[in-house]
């Protein structure tokens, strides 16, 4: 394994250390992460288990319906607003962070592209990247 993943909030209200692989690194076109991320996709790691991650901090949460009808929630800092990570009702014990809260950013490397047909034609995705138009099967 290499070394943990860790990031946290903006203003460092909440730190997480994850000392797990991510099992997929995403970027999502859906409505909901492009209103969430203010742009044209939300980037995001996911990891396998809770169990591997230690949260520090006290998150926010929002909880929205996605398009296939599952409960996403949504935590985010209180104090700067900063979004830190998602859940997932249907995956329980996976636990996905934004790649923009990594301490170090330049981790990320997207390996799929999902809700491509809810992507905006000026949202450019690395070409050579796997795209669906939905959430592929886990």
């Amino acid at each position: 394994m290499s070394e943990p993943y860790t990031g946290g909030c903006a203003c460092g209200a909440i730190h997480y250390e994850i000392s797990a692989e991510p099992i997929a690194m995403n970027d999502c076109q859906c409505r909901d992460c492009q209103r969430t991320s203010g742009t044209g996709h939300g980037s995001y790691l996911t990891f396998p288990s809770r169990q591997a991650v230690k949260l520090e901090g006290e998150a926010s949460h929002w909880q929205m319906v996605a398009d296939n009808g599952n409960v996403k929630t949504r935590g985010f800092c209180p104090a700067c607003g900063a979004p830190v990570y998602l859940t997932f009702s249907y995956m329980p014990d996976f636990f996905t962070i934004h790649a923009a809260s990594l301490d170090e950013p330049e981790r990320y490397r997207p390996d799929m592209a999902t809700y491509t047909m809810r992507g905006q034609a000026w949202d450019r995705l690395d070409p050579d990247v796997a795209k669906f138009e939905k959430m592929p099967p886990m």
